[in-house]
């Protein structure tokens, strides 16, 4: 079993637990730099998969129809341009 840190609280007199925040800070600033790399690589996915879950939400939620209903409106009326190739 894992054993909780208990830092002093100076404000209060008193030893508290690590806030699971404060103890996942703990452990990735003790990381490896490989370690690091890798946790920082598995992060970006984790929030590019969270972020993607969200506008699929929004999007079958209907949340997004009326950006789009203008996006549309604004190509229609030329206030668009075509995206320059990154090539």
């Amino acid at each position: 079993m894992k054993q909780l840190s208990w830092p002093y609280c100076a404000n209060h007199g008193i030893f508290s637990p690590m806030s699971k925040l404060e103890q996942i800070e703990k452990s990735v600033a003790e990381l490896s730099p490989e370690g690091l790399k890798a946790f920082a690589a598995w992060f970006e996915a984790l929030k590019a998969d969270k972020w993607d879950r969200q506008i699929e939400a929004d999007a079958k939620a209907g949340r997004l129809d009326k950006l789009a209903e203008q996006a549309l409106a604004d190509h229609r009326a030329g206030r668009t341009r075509p995206c320059e190739s990154h090539g």
